[in-house]
């Protein structure tokens, strides 16, 4: 593999935003070899003019779904997400044959793609749950085929608790959605490393309200939504469809006593509550994703600004029509109803606020594939737009991206920073970013494994992709 230089960039340190002007940056075989000032360089680098460009680690989703991707293919998605600056992601989630495929090493990507940087096996559900035995069993299977973690998903608070003990017990983190109900507090102090999307459904909103042992009480009242508990042939497949029905838009399984409950959160939302939340979850060491871009597609749905985007051009008919789809049946709520759900989009938004001035970490996550009028690569860019927005300084939101995803994996040895020994995956830019969250937008140039990929040919990646959309 040919070497590569950067000659003379301003490297910008993820761990204070102190800036280096004047520095190379040196990689081989894939890796940061050394960063200095006037570098020598290999007889067979490629030397790259880096000038007045900022140089940063790559970027990470961390909470995607590529390798789920059934529209538009899967070299193509990762293909956009690296032409975004998108050098990592955490596939949220995966199956028992990948995991048994990578483990053999026969899992395999385009060159101009994300590096895959964790998976589960499958969704922790009611299917493969419904009893402490299975739920223990099911944690196990996944962990013996080499999964990184565990995701919960639609499961029961009991059998929660019994998946969390298992995966603690054999080492391996449980992330995901909180069940309807559940004591977060306990989720917490127990050791769940990272909650996504706030919980997902009403989630943490409880724990916000001044009514929340009420609001508790009118959950464990209502009725559970449950997968089929009773395996069938081909269930697995039934399942999955279902899972992606619901993945479009979660919202759309809320009935009007759901959207009641949600107001009476809304409306006794108490900001000490919320700082309370944060510090416990500060205190515990539990991580957020907050998705909020996800979050807006949901529960704004019919916003028409999510149809005019631009980025739609690197989605399939298929998949604009379905999205359209997805708007219709949007409209079974009432305008009163979306109130409501638009109001609780707010809270999540000063959530996002309350928690990083708590000290809770956090990561950048956007739920690609498959949600609703959420694009690959591109949404992870809106999601930056919504926290700075939420009030997250730019420096936080750059660690968000990098250093915190290291940290999260625990793989500061090898990303997160611009040092030698780290992996050769950076983003180029033409701006401070610590000076302002919309200079992370202004990428010049990524290097992937490596690889440099100047403005030009991110450009035309881009435009191969669009252009392959009928």
């Amino acid at each position: 593999m040919t070497a590569l230089l950067l000659r003379h960039a301003v490297v910008v340190d993820t761990r204070d935003g102190s800036l280096r002007p004047g520095t190379d940056v040196l990689t081989a075989g894939g890796t940061i070899t050394a960063v200095g000032a006037d570098l020598d360089a290999p007889r067979d680098a490629t030397v790259v003019d880096a000038t007045g460009r900022y140089v940063v680690p790559g970027y990470n989703d961390m909470h995607a779904h590529p390798l789920g991707v059934v529209s538009g293919g899967l070299a193509p998605t990762l293909e956009l997400m690296l032409a975004h600056g998108i050098t990592g992601y955490r596939q949220m989630p995966g199956d028992l044959p990948l995991l048994r495929a990578r483990a053999v090493g026969e899992l395999r990507f385009p060159a101009a793609s994300p590096a895959l940087l964790a998976m589960p096996g499958p969704l922790l559900t009611t299917l493969n749950t419904g009893t402490a035995e299975q739920a223990t069993a099911a944690v196990a299977e996944q962990v013996a085929a080499g999964a990184d973690f565990v995701k919960s998903a639609a499961m029961t608070g009991e059998r929660f608790f019994d998946a969390q003990a298992e995966a603690l017990r054999l080492g391996v983190p449980i992330v995901g959605h909180l069940p309807s109900g559940i004591d977060v507090l306990r989720a917490s102090r127990l050791g769940m490393k990272s909650i996504e999307h706030f919980g997902a459904g009403l989630g943490v909103m409880p724990c916000c309200s001044t009514d929340g042992h009420d609001i508790s009480l009118d959950l464990s009242q209502r009725r559970q939504r449950k997968l089929p508990a009773v395996r069938l042939p081909f269930m697995d497949a039934v399942i999955a469809a279902i899972v992606r029905r619901v993945v479009l838009n979660p919202v759309l399984l809320n009935k009007a006593a759901d959207i009641d409950i949600l107001d009476h959160a809304v409306r006794t939302f108490s900001p000490s509550h919320a700082r309370a939340l944060a510090e416990q979850f500060a205190a515990d060491g539990t991580w957020h994703v907050p998705t909020l871009i996800r979050q807006k597609t949901s529960k704004l749905c019919d916003d028409p600004g999510f149809a005019a985007d631009p980025d739609l051009r690197y989605m399939t008919p298929a998949t604009r029509k379905t999205w359209t789809g997805v708007v219709k049946r949007f409209a079974k709520f009432t305008p009163a109803q979306r109130a409501v759900l638009a109001a609780s989009h707010r809270i999540e938004c000063d959530l996002a606020r309350v928690f990083d001035t708590a000290g809770v970490r956090m990561l950048a996550g956007t739920d690609s594939s498959g949600a609703v009028w959420v694009v690959p690569g591109a949404a992870l860019h809106d999601e930056i737009d919504l926290l700075a927005g939420a009030g997250i300084a730019p420096l936080r939101l750059l660690q968000m991206l990098t250093l915190n995803a290291a940290e999260f994996l625990d793989a500061t040895d090898t990303m997160g920073t611009v040092a030698p020994g780290r992996n050769a995956d950076l983003v180029l830019l033409d701006a401070d970013p610590v000076t302002d969250a919309a200079h992370l937008h202004g990428i010049t140039g990524v290097v992937r494994a490596g690889t440099y990929y100047p403005a030009e040919r991110l450009a035309a990646m881009k435009d191969r992709v669009a252009g392959a959309v009928p």
